[in-house]
């Protein structure tokens, strides 16, 4: 996923790490992993996690849970195939908000005690569960909470098709424990298998292998037989429907909502086979997408065989999927070799906005993704003067012991993470990294890393005591030192330097109905409006607005873009479009800038209260945990 775009939290993850063997085999279509597969795991205490892996860890889960839509909760069993490493007499379970009924041991059931700890901010109470030295397997009797806050519960009006509710769920980073208690850290891989009983007038998803159509009975079955981290369990149900895009990729989405899907998302193919050209075999069988309610906080979330994705790149010219390519690129960087702590975020999202653009490139070609390059520059200089260019969290290698996992959601891990991907690249050359890049997805697949791990292989195998190559890729001034290194290059591109070109030209004088904007894409677009100064004449607004329809664009990053001027300048012919926008989606890329514009004046602020008490609902709680605070 990425900041307020494509993906999502930053959590801090203290303790060293240990990089064990792994084991594999390889049936029919899919990578299957043993029970034996031991994936990077911690020794010492994460921050944000109360387990304690080192001791006790989970390694498969068995999920049987009841989809109550009347009472807003989740209520089953979840059961855990354990290794009991030291022979210690308890494990560790993360809970937030659950309600622990029973805990047994075995497949005979036998009933032990257990204990929830206080509750800790953003953390929640800790799960201790009695066990044995040669206790193998721990089933515990659940019920969620109707305000968990990874479940979001849309009422039938909330979706594109108004007859049916929806819900869906959001783990990342460390939301899984509101709807299962679990070892909730990415440093700790399981693989799990699921029975869902839903309406049977409704269909149940999974990061998992997943039905294409409904059934009679309202129950479904799931298996995921790779090992993947907590923040990767995701849960979707509703009135879905299934479409098939290629012979790997697919669309679910809403009978609403499938047509547009299938068209906007046809190039999936093209995209997955230049991805496996650049970095080898895709290994998750499937990958499909599932078109979420607006309501959804993010542009998408990479969840395992099934991507969740916000309507609102359905632009209806295929302009926004460098989302798609972004998503895709985790099933590389992410999903197969993951950040085994937080405070290393930017292995995950640096690592896939560098492959996104990759693909963008392979796709659509260099001036294309040359476009992203800037626009991605872009974000991360608001970024940089947000937090300010000293700040230790302009660093890629974070330290967010002690706080909140949402302070670790920075364009940082995404864009200076790429940049300096792309700086390596430009040292040693495309073929020469490709190759790096190849080897590294290979040897850690299936694994949780960390950065000191990944820069000792980028010494090893690419620098190789190179003085002089070392100091070009100035490990020092990107990883650790906060800014950008010095002598850093801005990205350019052909493109942009036309749409500057027609911006100057009105600029001077000439109508914005006469300059020449055929055929620019919504990059283009997204560019010359940010290259609008802050204070515009109600006059030039409305020009702006008769030749290029922004207020009634049908472009999601076009039209938010567009609302930051016409609340600075009160253009209020814009108003009902916006509070329009503002009700109907919950993508919090959008909501946070143009929120925080509304509230920079007191009229807009008692604007901005009205329409938040109207749109609250529509909201997840990803969004509203900013929101409230903002806007208190």
């Amino acid at each position: 996923m990425k900041y307020y775009h494509r993906c999502l939290l930053g959590l801090g993850l203290a303790g060293s790490l240990q990089l064990a063997s792994c084991s594999s085999t390889t049936t029919n279509d899919n990578e299957t992993m043993t029970t034996e597969q031991t994936a990077m795991e911690q020794t010492s205490g994460d921050v944000h996690s109360f387990a304690k892996p080192a001791e006790a860890v989970a390694k498969h889960l068995d999920l049987d849970i009841d989809v109550n839509f009347d009472q807003k909760v989740l209520s089953g069993t979840a059961s855990y195939l354990i290794e009991n490493k030291t022979g210690t007499d308890q494990i560790i379970f993360d809970t937030r908000g659950l309600q622990i009924e029973k805990v047994y041991l075995g497949d005979n059931m036998e009933e032990t005690n257990f204990e929830l700890g206080d509750e800790k901010e953003f953390l929640g109470r800790p799960l201790t569960v009695t066990i044995k030295p040669d206790t193998k397997k721990v089933t515990i009797k659940y019920k969620t909470s109707p305000d968990a806050a990874a479940l979001q519960w849309l009422s039938p009006q909330q979706t594109a098709g108004k007859k049916h509710p929806f819900l869906f769920t959001q783990s990342q980073a460390i939301l899984a424990r509101t709807w299962i208690p679990i070892q909730d850290s990415p440093g700790i891989r399981i693989t799990y298998s699921a029975k869902v009983k839903v309406p049977k007038e409704l269909l149940a998803v999974m990061s998992a292998e997943n039905p294409v159509e409904k059934n009679d009975s309202g129950v479904y079955t799931f298996e995921m037989k790779q090992p993947i981290p907590s923040y990767l369990m995701a849960l979707s149900v509703g009135d879905l429907v299934f479409e098939k895009i290629g012979p790997q990729t697919g669309i679910y989405a809403e009978p609403a909502t499938i047509k547009a899907a299938t068209y906007e998302f046809a190039e999936m193919d093209k995209m997955l086979e230049a991805a496996e050209k650049l970095y080898g075999k895709y290994r998750w069988y499937r990958y499909d997408l599932l078109v979420l309610p607006p309501s959804f906080p993010f542009g998408g979330m990479e969840n395992p065989r099934l991507t969740f994705v916000t309507p609102t790149v359905l632009a209806k010219d295929r302009s926004l999927t460098s989302l798609i390519a972004h998503e895709l690129a985790h099933s590389w960087s992410g999903n197969l070799v993951t950040n085994g702590t937080w405070d290393d975020f930017w292995l995950n999202e640096g690592f896939t906005v560098y492959f996104e653009r990759r693909i963008m490139e392979e796709v659509y070609g260099k001036d294309y993704a040359d476009m992203l390059n800037v626009l991605g520059y872009q974000d991360l200089q608001n970024t940089l003067n947000d937090l300010g260019a000293d700040s230790e969290d302009t660093r890629l290698k974070l330290d967010l012991e002690g706080r909140d996992p949402d302070e670790g959601l920075t364009d940082i891990a995404y864009e200076k993470g790429n940049f300096f991907l792309q700086n390596i690249e430009k040292a040693v050359g495309r073929e020469k990294f490709d190759a790096f890049l190849n080897k590294y997805f290979n040897t850690f697949a299936f694994q949780s890393t960390d950065t000191d791990k990944f820069l000792n292989f980028l010494r090893t195998e690419l620098i190789k005591g190179d003085e002089q190559l070392a100091e070009q890729i100035n490990i020092e001034g990107w990883v650790f030192s906060p800014g950008l290194p010095d002598g850093f290059e801005a990205p350019t591109s052909m493109r942009f330097a036309q749409v500057e070109e027609a911006f100057q030209s009105w600029k001077s004088g000439k109508p914005a109905a006469q300059l020449n904007t055929k055929d620019w894409s919504s990059h283009e677009w997204l560019h010359f409006i940010r290259m609008l100064p802050d204070g515009m004449s109600q006059q030039q607004m409305a020009e702006l607005d008769k030749a290029f329809n922004f207020t009634n664009s049908g472009n999601s990053e076009v039209l938010a873009a567009w609302f930051i001027h016409a609340i600075q300048n009160n253009y209020t012919t814009a108003d009902q479009a916006l509070e329009t926008f503002l009700t109907n989606v919950g993508r919090r890329k959008f909501l946070v800038p143009i929120y925080k514009a509304l509230a920079a004046t007191p009229e807009g602020k008692q604007k901005a209260l009205a329409i938040y008490a109207k749109a609250r609902p529509n909201y997840h709680a990803v969004s509203t945990v900013t929101l409230d605070e903002m806007l208190k």
